[in-house]
């Protein structure tokens, strides 16, 4: 698992799992904002509103997210 920055042409949509970094916590992303520079996430049961530069995506490999991708 690699995290990667989110760049200009990078695609960050709501529902998708993202990582603060400053806080170093997994989030979901509720609203992805790039005009005004800034994602509302959830972490831990309350909203956060943060600068798109302390977020990075998550990104996985074939193997892993096949690993992920079964249900139990």
């Amino acid at each position: 698992m690699k995290f990667t920055e989110i760049t200009t042409e990078s695609k960050v949509f709501p529902g998708e799992y993202v990582l603060h970094k400053p806080s170093n916590a997994v989030v979901l992303v509720g609203a992805f904002n790039r005009d005004n520079g800034t994602i509302k996430v959830l972490k831990d049961g309350k909203l956060l509103t943060d600068d798109i530069e302390n977020f990075r995506k998550i990104a996985l490999n074939r193997k892993e997210y096949t690993k992920y991708k079964k249900t139990y």
